[in-house]
Order: C-alpha cells, then structure tokens, then sequence
C-alpha cells in the first residue's frame, strides 16, 4: 500500500514553511517514526517522521521549496524492509583512512548536527558519535573536521572551490540566502523601530553581594536541585519583582490599548545556530530559583538541538538578554515587540567605586533597559532600573520581596 507523507499541521500564525532537506533518497528503505525530512518555518525547525516502515517510492517536493500544510512532500511503499546504509555513504567510507565507524543502520542526529553536515558535505556514518547511543553532537562533527588536514571532508574526489591566483592570493564572493529565522528576525527588528518609540536608559549595578551569596551556595545548590545556580535567576527573580511594582512595563500595545498582564512570561534571549531566539519561562514570579534555572536549562538545550517549538517562543511579557556573555559592554537592546520594554545585561567587570569614601574595586554591571515611550515614562523606567539594582546589591530583599 502506498502512503502520502504530508507537510503536518503548522503551529498557529504560521503559513508556510521551506523544506531544509531531506534525509532519504528514493528507493531508500525507512523505519517507522524514522525522520525524513526537515521543515524550517519563521521560528523552529519540524522534523517529518515516517508514519510507517517501507521505501521511499517518490520524492514529490525538493530541497528550498515553499510548502503549506497539507502538501504532499513523498509517496511511501509500505512494508517491512531491511534498513541498510545508502550505496552512497559505502564509497565513502570504503575512501574514507581509517574507518570511523561502522554502519549500523540510519544514525541519529539532530537538526543543528544535520545542517552542520550539510554544510562540510559530510555524511553522518563518517563521524564517531559520542553522545547517548552513538548519537552525534556538533563537538563531534568538529572534532572529525579538525582531524582532516584539508580542514573540509568531502566525499569522494573535490576541486579546489576558489581558483587561486598566480600571486598566489584568492579573492571570492559568496552569495547565499537568509534562513527564515534571520529573516524573520530582520523583520521583527525593523518593524519594532518603525513603530515604537523606543527609548533606553542606563544604571549600573554592584554585584559583590550576589557573587558572594553564589560562592557560599553554589555547590550546595547544586546538590540539593541538579542544577547550576547562575546569574540569570537573580536578575529574573529582581526584574519580576520590579514589574509588580511598575507594572506598565509588564504590558503590551495592541492598537490604542494598553494590556496590563497579571501573569509574569519571562523571555531570556538564546543564541543559537540559526540565530536569536527568545524562549519564554512561564509564570516566573511562580518559580523557586532552583525551578527557573532547571526551566532555562531546558530551554536553552532545546533551542541549540533545534527541538524547540512555535509555543516554547510566543506569549512573552517581558524579555531579558544579556550581551555580556559575549563580552559586551553597554548596548541598547531593541523591544520585543509586543512587549513594552526589554532588560540588557552586560559583562561584568572590576571597576573602581567609592564606597563610604574610599575607593575599592568592585565588580559592576551596566544594566540597560529600553522601553516604549509611548506608553511608559521616562520616570517609571527609571525607578524600574533603580528597583533592579536595589535588590541585587541586597539579595534580601529577593527573599522578602521588598
């Protein structure tokens, strides 16, 4: 019997979404619940798995094609079959000194892998997996590019890809098209500074008292819930309670309204390799520390393994993003629309202050938020900043909620 694998159902406000790749050839054989190709839409990456064991008949849908939901993308000849390694990937490893692996079968890896392959045209059975049941991490994949003096493994025989001149120099242009994701980001961007009036004031922090209170705890903390105990549940923890005091920085614009929102979503932006996103962690003010850190955790694991989805990324009311892991100083982050103001973290660094009239070194943070004029003063902004910073440089008062 033959089966029609369709593009699924896509998440809500999603239209369409572009076909990334396919992992099977025609005549291939596939296991049941085996993922045969890739959907990338404006957010997150879908895998389409087979809904029954048998062989690839027709490939209906091609790599960087438009589809919707509904469309017919393959015809699948149901029935038992041997899952074996393409033809393809033996003449590769027959080239291949030494022999990584055996084939066993498809390998398991995940959308951020497979693009990564994709890229070095290289295939999977080539590199030695080294995660759970010989699944294959991006360490790996590196690892496997590092080992190849060319620093590029491709199967079979390759031409240089730039001529290289007689002066022995080589000048190229690459040309290559945004992912939906980045233009969907460049969208969002432009479209939040055509439309709000965005505005960002400064202060800056004295973290001595969190690091301290990190220091004595951390290990403890980690035995007792599993998780690590990281800077971003305090800056949480102070912000939700800033927005209870200052709550319009909590709304959203819809036309002329304001939405005041009695529920607190935090969004903590995430760099991944296909771009920003911003998972949401649901009802924060709700959270123990050990909860938030064990929620962004997974968060963040599932925004780099591209498992992540269309629900895990909308709703937010307030947003967090902290450049200074990147080694930024001061920036002005830009609204996430349609939220009314964004908290910027930056990189912490040992600057000299006063403190009762003597100048001592302290590790300081510039903080940063932007907010929408249009609806928020300059005053409630500040004031907000001003909470944010009263209750790091007193941890207390996360705990009394003052």
């Amino acid at each position: 019997m033959t089966i029609e694998i369709k593009v699924p159902p896509l998440p809500e406000s999603v239209t369409d979404a572009t076909l990334v790749a396919w992992h099977k050839n025609v005549g291939e054989g596939v296991a049941r619940d085996e993922n045969l190709v890739d959907l990338e839409t404006d957010k997150v990456v879908l895998e389409v798995p087979a809904p029954a064991a048998g062989t690839i008949a027709k490939i209906v849908v091609e790599d960087g094609a438009t589809v919707v939901a509904g469309d017919v993308l393959a015809i699948l000849e149901e029935g038992e079959v041997a899952v074996a390694a393409p033809a393809t990937v033996e003449k590769v490893e027959e080239k291949a000194a030494p022999v990584r692996q055996e084939s066993k079968g498809p390998v398991k890896t995940s959308p951020a892998v497979r693009r990564l392959l994709d890229e070095h045209d290289l295939d999977a059975t080539m590199v030695l997996g080294s995660g759970k049941d010989g699944r294959i991490t991006k360490a790996d994949v590196m690892a496997f590019l590092k080992s190849d003096s060319s620093g590029d493994v491709t199967p079979g025989d390759t031409a240089p890809a730039v001529e290289v001149m007689a002066e022995g120099f080589a000048r190229e242009e690459k040309r290559v098209p945004m992912t939906r994701l980045r233009a969907r980001i460049a969208e969002r961007l432009v479209e939040a500074q055509q439309t709000a009036a965005m505005l960002t004031t400064f202060n800056e922090v004295d973290l001595t008292e969190v690091m301290a209170l990190r220091k004595r705890y951390r290990d403890d903390f980690e035995k007792a819930h599993g998780v690590r105990l990281g800077f971003m549940s305090f800056f949480a923890k102070a912000a939700v309670e800033a927005l209870k005091k200052f709550p319009v920085l909590n709304a959203s614009v819809e036309g002329n309204e304001i939405i005041y929102h009695n529920y607190y979503d935090i969004g903590i932006a995430v760099s991944s390799d296909r771009g920003l996103m911003v998972p949401v962690i649901r009802d924060a003010d709700q959270m123990s520390f050990a909860e938030f850190e064990g929620a962004l955790t997974d968060m963040a694991k599932k925004a780099q393994d591209g498992s992540i989805s269309m629900d895990d990324l909308t709703g937010g009311t307030f947003t967090i993003t902290n450049g200074g892991i990147f080694g930024s100083m001061m920036s002005t982050p830009i609204l996430n629309q349609p939220q009314s103001a964004i908290l910027g973290m930056h990189s912490i660094q040992q600057r000299p202050m006063v403190v009762d009239g003597e100048i001592v070194a302290r590790p300081m943070m510039y903080l940063a938020v932007t907010y929408d004029h249009r609806i928020i003063d300059g005053k409630e902004a500040v004031q907000f900043l001003v909470s944010i910073k009263e209750q790091l440089e007193d941890p207390s008062r996360l705990l009394l909620q003052v």
